[in-house]
């Protein structure tokens, strides 16, 4: 195994000593209730614009409706967690609005390296105008054979802001596209939650995608409830040791599928409507080689304890990229009876193949 050849060099890359998470968490531990507590109002006055009353009346009127469904409360929670970063499991504990960064390196903005109608995802996502894909910088998972590493690890992107950020929702959702694709959001998850009050106040109705690598904290995702329509994971392991030896992520398995549940419970499964998704679960496995993604325990998994109806999309384009050769045993593609074999034993479970 790399495991621990590995870890090492990735904790150190990501800048947060050990110095420096005992800071933070002091920082936290005195961190005053006044900065905890941030008004919803603040939030309502972005919600709109100063120029433009129309627009603030229709956030209060968009809260206001759905106030069960988008608690205030919840957003500003998330963006109160920028001053001592907990949102993802890493939980990395520094000030990232102090100019702060620790294991994606992204600071207090969103970083976004491009967006536009995207044509190569799942079908019920893409129909005649392109899935809406915002690409985020940055990633909290380190992944060796990651295809996009310029975006995750290199953090390639511009910083916005979340009036920014809701603007591009908006253009994508004028230039006719059918859903906003949120693409790796985990670790920006409070700018998103705060453009998306901005995005929806300002009529924005089009369904969000929340499409994650699956590393995500059940706090996180209880504050983003009724905000996401679509949650997309991927489900990369089944084993721990794998997942620290190819993304540093030891306890991915047990977050990612505690994460899962906490997905399904809120959006249920995949609801499609004229050949579109609309709301609900779909999951993403990547078929690695040599079975090291270990398929049927998370087919299993999705079967047994999730819904026999879950939507899963079993990919098989795996191609040894990046760092992959630091494992030899993911240096070639997954050959067509690993795939197969995935494919087949999903549906001798039931589950609905994308």
């Amino acid at each position: 195994m790399i495991a621990t050849e590995l870890a090492p060099a990735y904790r150190d890359s990501c800048g947060v000593t050990t110095a420096n998470r005992v800071a933070a968490a002091d920082h936290c531990q005195v961190a005053t209730t006044e900065q905890s507590e941030v008004a919803a109002s603040e939030y309502l006055e972005v919600a709109g614009d100063a120029d433009d009353p129309a627009g603030t009346a229709q956030a209060e009127h968009w809260l206001d409706k759905d106030r069960i469904a988008c608690n205030m409360a919840d957003v500003n929670k998330l963006a109160n967690m920028l001053r001592c970063c907990t949102m993802c499991p890493r939980r990395c504990r520094v000030n990232r609005k102090a100019g702060e960064t620790g294991y994606c390196g992204i600071g207090a903005e969103a970083k976004v390296a491009s967006t536009g109608a995207h044509f190569g995802e799942e079908s019920v996502l893409v129909g005649d105008g392109g899935s809406g894909a915002i690409f985020f910088a940055g990633c909290n998972l380190h992944c060796i054979y990651c295809q996009n590493y310029d975006i995750s690890q290199q953090a390639h992107g511009r910083d916005v802001s979340m009036e920014e950020l809701a603007d591009m929702m908006l253009r994508l959702a004028a230039d006719g596209v059918c859903n906003v694709n949120l693409v790796t959001p985990s670790h920006v998850a409070a700018r998103i939650a705060q453009a998306l009050v901005i995005a929806r106040g300002r009529g924005l109705t089009l369904p969000i995608v929340y499409n994650t690598g699956g590393y995500d904290t059940v706090e996180t995702l209880q504050t983003l409830e009724g905000l996401i329509d679509i949650y997309m994971p991927d489900m990369k392991y089944a084993d721990g040791i794998v997942a620290a030896d190819l993304s540093d992520a030891r306890d991915y398995p047990q977050v990612n599928q505690t994460a899962v549940r906490e997905m399904h419970r809120q959006v249920g499964d995949l609801t499609i409507e004229n050949g579109l998704a609309t709301r609900g679960l779909m999951v993403r496995h990547l078929v690695l080689p040599n079975r090291l993604s270990q398929a049927t325990a998370i087919i299993d998994f999705l079967a047994d304890n999730i819904s026999a109806h879950t939507a899963l999309n079993v990919m098989g384009q795996y191609r040894p990229c990046y760092q992959a050769v630091r494992c030899p045993a993911i240096m070639r593609r997954p050959h067509s009876e690993e795939i197969e074999e995935a494919t087949a034993y999903a549906t001798k479970k039931g589950l609905r193949l994308l």
